[in-house]
């Protein structure tokens, strides 16, 4: 009998995973014949067998795939051939460049079951090796330089094998088959204790751990960056920390050994705990317990607090040498740089900071922070979309497979995007724009995912709206560079698609809710009804116009918002009294600032225009007494959320939808107004901050019906950070499905500004393929 011969190729998370072996070991056991290899960032399968063994081979592969694999496309082309019988065995062959295709490699994950227990084991001789990995878990994307991803294109290249390990990476059988991030303790990279120079201890994890105990602050060198460490338990430590950081009030994220120690101070739901557990071990955002033991200062006047367990074995072992029930682990870097990843930069940067350093010689190529999710309802979204998701893309096949899109997101929270056959690959957190270092960061990172995705041209670089952004700047650099277009997206119109894109729709009434971004007529949108169809959208509604007197300082003392928002509404003299007498501290330079404030508000001198959700709720959080000053994003609007989450439903402030120029917008003020009487009233705080935070979200719902009802669309959606705020996003979703219409919002994307960049992605995508 003939036999057939075949050529497969498959596209996805293929590389990295244990894929050839795994094609290997059901090609042998089906008795067919030939290879498997790399080429370029794919895997080529060339078989010779008969026909129906072939197809039951390409079915059983999509069985029996490695569990962290991703199949996106399997191919069989049947090859012409006169020779029958040209192979003898089946093989793996060495990758070849010779193509491209739309593979990516595999994100970091956490340590394996099989390689913790080999490093808890005390006969086995990666016994404590903080650097054991197999091809289910250890670094990909922090140690790949370029593809295909073989050791001698990662930083694993400078650690020759030794013999043992070597044995094992040629074995097709063996869990380690190019396993390229795979060493011992006899060839692999080394970690240890420093300050001002080496110390030489024999155990360097342990000895780190007895000097976080004694309260010391360590910095810790992990796998896609580094981690500042200290003790929970005591105020001291955390205190000395925010000290020397200059970072006095945002929540600390924490470490912790086991689901059950966690238990012990937070509360733990199941979708939690499933997430927790998972290999991608991301930060969780959890309600602490009314057992809740950490220090306060841990997460600061926040009724919830950041945690993850453990993943990598260097982890694992810090908390074998300890008692504490949780390490804090912070990124380290100074406000808005990136985290540190060179060994030189580590220690001249934290010079004053650390008191320690545990450092390790492997080189990191890609830093990657650790991502945060929280769950509202029991939907998970993504606060940052970083290590363990970043780079699997998402599939844009439905919109545009033709066009390579850059789109480079907004400013402050950034993230880039790489639309490339039908595939966005969304980038790691990159962070803060307007600071040299992660403006420097972020073209190198766009200049990486170029390379690991083999993207021979950009048709279209995308940005936001804003023409004064450092990444706008960026856009028109890029845009000359490929010889492209520059598309510039309205930053609200970017989080409506995204959202859209996520939920695999291409028409959505999204309720835009955030803190600021650049609109249509120049003015600072944020809480804005968008119909979204298609690349295209309509302004349908947003909340009232609001004046901001002094710009942008009223994010960072929203008392002003206050002011600026009944300026309209009271008697000058009243108001300035009203500042005077229960706000004064709230101004940072007392009554002579709210007198100033008052006459800019006259003159209208300063005074910019906003409809920001984030601004109003910032101003209910300052008029309340809950927080003057915002130290870091979302602060006053976080503490309002922790605060009315204790208050009773006792209160209910009216919503009042009015028209301004020929739109529905909903009046803040009346809001303000409202709790402002509720608190002269004598009113209990939290419940007066309930009833507040839910009339925004009432009011922003009932905008969202009233356009809805006006279309035969049956779906509303929200995106913006401030749907990260879980009361917000359940009342919305209540008073949207009490009204018949289905709600939807983020479940694998950032509700916030890190999925900006893959929204600009999908509106250029749907904008030239209509052209």
């Amino acid at each position: 009998m003939k036999l057939e011969k075949a050529r497969i190729l498959v596209q996805g998370i293929v590389q990295g995973v244990g894929f050839r072996p795994t094609v290997y070991r059901i090609a042998k056991s089906m008795n067919l014949t030939g290879y498997v290899r790399n080429l370029g960032n794919i895997v080529e399968i060339l078989l010779e067998g008969e026909k129906d063994e072939i197809e039951d081979f390409a079915k059983n592969l999509k069985l029996k795939k490695p569990p962290i694999s991703k199949i996106n496309s399997l191919k069989i082309e049947w090859l012409e051939s006169d020779v029958s019988g040209e192979f003898n065995d089946f093989e793996i062959l060495k990758s070849s460049e010779n193509f491209s295709g739309s593979s990516v490699i595999p994100p970091d994950l956490a340590t394996c079951d099989q390689c913790l227990e080999e490093v808890l084991n005390n006969k086995d001789r990666r016994y404590r090796y903080p650097f054991t990995a197999c091809t289910d878990c250890g670094p990909r994307f922090t140690v790949i330089k370029s593809i295909p991803y073989d050791r001698e294109r990662t930083s694993m290249d400078e650690f020759p094998l030794c013999s043992d390990c070597t044995e094992e990476y040629q074995n097709p059988e063996d869990r380690r088959y190019h396993a390229e991030a795979t060493c011992c303790p006899e060839c692999g990279p080394e970690v240890f204790l420093y300050k001002e120079n080496r110390i030489n201890v024999e155990n360097p994890i342990k000895e780190a751990v007895k000097l976080i105990d004694d309260g010391n602050i360590l910095a810790i060198k992990g796998i896609g960056g580094t981690h500042l460490v200290v003790k929970t338990t005591e105020e001291g430590p955390v205190d000395e920390l925010r000290k020397r950081l200059g970072r006095f009030n945002q929540a600390f994220a924490c470490m912790s050994p086991d689901i059950e120690t966690i238990k012990t101070f937070a509360e733990v739901a199941d979708f939690e705990e499933k997430t927790l557990l998972s290999r991608r071990r991301p930060i969780v955002v959890l309600n602490k317990n009314q057992d809740y033991y950490l220090a306060p200062s841990v997460s600061p006047m926040l009724h919830n607090l950041g945690v993850m367990l453990p993943y990598s074995a260097l982890h694992h072992l810090l908390f074998q040498y300890t008692h504490e029930p949780a390490f804090i682990m912070t990124s380290a870097n100074m406000p808005g740089e990136p985290m540190l990843i060179g060994n030189s930069d580590i220690v001249e940067k934290l010079d004053g900071v650390a008191d320690y350093f545990l450092l390790h010689d492997r080189q990191i190529i890609n830093r990657c922070d650790d991502s945060v999710v929280r769950f509202r309802g029991g939907e998970m979204a993504f606060i940052r979309r970083s290590r363990g998701y970043v780079p699997e893309p998402y599939n844009f096949s439905g919109i545009n497979n033709k066009l390579n899109v850059l789109a480079l997101g907004p400013e402050i929270d950034v993230t880039f995007s790489l639309l490339k056959e039908g595939n966005c690959y969304v980038s790691q957190h990159i962070g803060n724009t307007t600071k040299y270092e992660t403006f420097k960061y972020l073209q190198n990172a766009i200049e990486h995912m170029i390379n690991i995705t083999k993207t021979d041209s950009v048709d279209v670089v995308a940005c936001d709206l804003h023409p004064m952004f450092f990444t706008t700047k960026l856009a028109e650099k890029l845009g000359d560079k490929f010889q492209c277009p520059v598309f510039p997206v309205q930053h609200h119109h970017a989080h409506a698609a995204a959202l859209a894109v996520d939920n695999g729709v291409d028409e959505v009434m999204c309720i835009a809710a955030d803190g600021v971004g650049y609109g249509e007529d120049g003015t600072a949108w944020g809480g804005e009804i968008l119909h979204l169809k298609g690349g295209k959208y309509e302004r349908v509604g947003s909340l009232m116009p609001q004046k901001m007197a002094g710009g942008d300082l009223t994010t960072k003392y929203p008392i002003r918002m206050v002011m600026s928002m009944l300026y309209d509404h009271y008697d000058i003299e009243k108001l300035v009294d009203l500042m005077k007498t229960n706000y004064r501290d709230y101004f940072k330079h007392g009554e002579r600032e709210v007198e100033l404030v008052a006459k800019q508000l006259e003159r209208d001198f300063n005074i910019n225009q906003t409809t920001s959700t984030g601004r109003v709720l910032d101003a209910i959080s300052s008029a309340l007494g809950i927080c003057g000053e915002r130290t870091y994003e979302g602060e006053c609007s976080m503490k309002l959320e922790s605060v009315a989450r204790n208050g009773a439903d006792t209160l209910e402030i009216p919503v009042e939808i009015k028209k301004h120029h020929g739109m529905d917008v909903l009046d803040t003020t009346q809001i303000m107004r409202s709790l402002l009487d509720m608190k002269g009233s004598g009113e209990r705080v939290q419940d007066i901050a309930r009833a507040a935070q839910k009339a925004v979200s009432q009011g922003l719902a009932e905008l969202a019906i009233k356009a809805v009802e006006k279309t035969d669309l049956d779906v509303i959606g929200g995106s913006g950070g401030v749907f990260y705020n879980e009361a917000v996003s359940m009342t919305i979703k209540a008073v949207v499905e009490d009204a018949g219409y289905r709600f939807i919002q983020h479940k694998n994307s950032c509700a916030g500004d890190g999925s900006v960049s893959m929204g600009q992605a999908a509106v250029a995508a749907w904008h030239y393929r209509d052209l």
